[in-house]
């Protein structure tokens, strides 16, 4: 009970669902038909799967299909119109604006720091967090102990895992050091579920993931075999109580929404297509991800969108 009075507070407080729109939508729901493609970004494959799930109980002849492959092919296919929406986990580079990319923040997402639950100094990573100058000399290839990333005399080695396909996680977590995906070194693995497994398979092991591979959505807590290593924001050398909110995905939502854990690593997530939609079903998804669909966010393991910003992407359909 708790759980769910805190969530509809941070809904409250966070979002706004125009009065009424569940109705609008109910009196169309018989008349909309179709079909939707999307694909792309892993970071937001299990929020489109839900928000198409609660969208087709309202439309039932609306089919959509939904498959995954990293950013990169989302935007690809988005560009060359092989879907008419793809999932996209980065902001949008002027290049791809040009080739016509139209982009529409639909929710909000964080990338963290991965580890296996029994890593051997467990307690001193705890304790230390990871700072951006260490998380750039892992990545870089320069940190090879837990003890360098430390400052310890451990000689326990560090595994270090990164994503092999283009991708929004790896691209957002390097710009929290100021780099590109393409500069990230370590082992390269396919997709969000490919790093999650080889960090819970590799004691020593270092990777990053967005909240939803980070975290079990029922438990909320981490998946078994993994953990997060809290980011020492202030670079003090040490995890602050005001650092230290990972012990569930709910903590650190709440610290996402108060501005504590940086950004990047959050970011907003992206629908992209070529031009401003016109399909009728397309336009129609989009409003309901936007009002009533932003309700079930903090459930599946992200962050509504500010009024704010709903309001202003929900203008963008009527550029047409």
């Amino acid at each position: 009970m708790m759980k769910k009075m805190f969530i509809g507070a941070i809904l409250a407080a966070y979002m706004c669902t125009p009065l009424g729109s569940q109705q609008v939508v109910a009196q169309q729901k018989d008349n909309l038909k179709g079909e939707i493609s999307l694909s792309g970004a892993f970071a937001l494959y299990p929020m489109v799967v839900k928000w198409a799930e609660e969208f087709k109980k309202i439309h039932p002849n609306v089919r959509i299909d939904i498959s995954g492959g990293g950013a990169g092919k989302g935007m690809t296919d988005a560009l060359a119109k092989v879907v008419d929406l793809g999932m996209v986990s980065r902001d949008i580079h002027d290049v791809e604006i040009k080739k016509g990319a139209f982009a529409f923040a639909v929710i909000k997402d964080a990338v963290v720091p991965t580890i296996n639950a029994n890593n051997p100094v467990m307690e001193d990573i705890k304790k230390k967090g990871l700072s951006r100058e260490v998380a750039l000399k892992l990545w870089n290839g320069e940190y090879e102990t837990w003890g360098q990333v430390l400052g310890t005399d451990s000689k326990v080695p560090v595994h270090v895992y990164t994503r092999s396909d283009a991708c929004g996680a790896a691209e957002t977590w390097a710009a929290w050091f100021d780099k590109r995906q393409e500069d990230l070194q370590g082992t390269a693995v396919f997709g969000d579920p490919g790093v999650a497994s080889a960090v819970q398979k590799d004691k020593v092991a270092i990777g990053f993931n967005n909240i939803a591979y980070a975290f079990d959505q029922k438990s909320r807590q981490p998946y078994e075999g993994m953990a997060i290593i809290p980011l020492d924001v202030n670079g003090n050398g040490k995890i602050d109580p005001e650092e230290d909110f990972y012990s569930s995905s709910m903590r650190l939502i709440t610290a996402i929404i108060k501005g504590q854990y940086p950004s990047p690593p959050a970011r907003n997530l992206f629908l992209v297509g070529n031009g401003v939609p016109t399909k009728p079903e397309v336009i129609e998804f989009i409003k309901f991800i936007l009002t009533d669909g932003q309700k079930y966010a903090l459930g599946t393991g992200y962050i509504p969108l500010p009024k704010a910003t709903v309001q202003q992407e929900l203008a963008k359909l009527k550029k047409n």
